[in-house]
């Protein structure tokens, strides 16, 4: 399969099949391995709206977090994840499965855009992306990327705002690690980018307690991420 094919994700792909297969690899594979070392708490589901879709929107510390949304959410899942990701055998085969799809982080692409158009058209199904972009474990809410906006406005859907804490260092020692996933109140995406992207860093800094850096027209920028992914 090309890199255009992992580009795309159409309505074909968002059957209950595959649902089937996300909930058969996150309950049955995942989360079982997960809790030997780690306590989970989920808050806020009241804020997920019955019937009604969302862009999930969280913060992003580990390898962890796709499967601690799908988890918090409990809904079918659709995941932006970086091109380069989608190399090796594997790694090819698993992603597609688990209904991510690879997207240019530089840009808005025309396969982005007809993948989110049929993912919004599918019924139940959600969309999950991480506004940082990449994986930043130094506690701070910063190097926000406005294409979630961009998203959120084209596609006419409100964002859900996540905070994920606990993983950021692996913990390896049995049932000593907590996890909490905290879900936020819903953003309008009537709201102009500016307001969106200071609520979304403002919501995710108080569920987390990471520092706020995205303040007014500033987002201050710090270090690059430990490993920068879009999943």
């Amino acid at each position: 399969m090309s890199e255009n094919n992992y580009s795309r994700i159409d309505a074909s792909r968002l059957s209950w099949k595959s649902y089937f297969f996300q909930i058969w690899t996150t309950y049955l594979i995942v989360l079982p391995f997960i809790l030997i070392f780690y306590k989970i708490r989920f808050t806020g589901r009241e804020n997920i709206e019955k019937d009604k879709r969302f862009i999930c929107a969280p913060n992003h510390i580990s390898y962890l977090d796709p499967h601690m949304v799908f988890l918090a959410i409990r809904k079918p899942m659709t995941f932006m994840a970086k091109r380069e990701l989608f190399k090796g055998k594997f790694m090819c085969w698993v992603l597609p499965k688990l209904c991510a799809f690879a997207v240019n982080r530089a840009k808005l692409e025309v396969s982005t855009i007809k993948s989110v158009r049929d993912i919004m058209k599918a019924e139940k199904w959600n969309l999950c992306i991480f506004p940082q972009g990449g994986i930043y474990r130094d506690r701070k809410i910063e190097k926000i990327n406005r294409g979630f906006v961009a998203i959120a406005k084209m596609s006419k859907t409100d964002i859900l705002p996540m905070s994920i804490v606990g993983t950021e260092n692996y913990n390896w020692v049995p049932f000593k690690g907590k996890i909490e996933v905290k879900i936020g109140q819903a953003i309008s995406y009537k709201n102009t980018e500016q307001e969106i992207i200071e609520e979304w860093a403002k919501q995710v800094s108080e569920m987390s307690g990471y520092e706020n850096l995205c303040k007014g027209n500033i987002c201050e920028r710090g270090n690059e991420p430990v490993e920068a992914r879009v999943i």
